[in-house]
């Protein structure tokens, strides 16, 4: 069985900074990409910010130059900093990770519970 247990989330104002982290734990032979999506009230869920094994990483426009992703492999667990926060990035935060259970095995998203990210103005 594969857990995400996601974070940091909290209430901040405008401008503030929240770190988030994501750990995986449990029958885990390999992971390979890791990200962050968010979901706010009413809206679809959205990318924020994927990074792969090798560390290569990708950003939504809306958060490029603020946030920054990055990962432990050691630990498979992976972060999100967040700087400059605004009003705009409250939702709740979803950690994910295509995980391979055993060797051979097909990969297979998984995602956390969710954490609250709250920006006050």
């Amino acid at each position: 069985q594969v857990q995400l247990v996601e974070s940091g989330g909290g209430l901040v104002q405008a401008g503030g900074s929240l770190r988030l982290s994501c750990a995986a734990s449990g029958s885990i032979f390999s992971i390979n990409d890791m990200g962050w999506y968010r979901q706010a009230p009413g809206k679809q869920r959205e990318l924020v910010a994927r990074i792969t094994s090798g560390g290569s990483t990708n950003y939504a426009d809306s958060v490029k130059g603020r946030f920054t992703i990055s990962r432990d492999n050691a630990k498979n667990t992976v972060y999100l900093q967040m700087n400059s926060l605004k009003p705009e990035d409250t939702a709740v935060y979803y950690c994910n990770a295509a995980i391979r259970v055993i060797m051979g095995s097909a990969r297979r998203d998984y995602w956390g519970q969710g954490t609250q990210v709250t920006v006050s103005s």
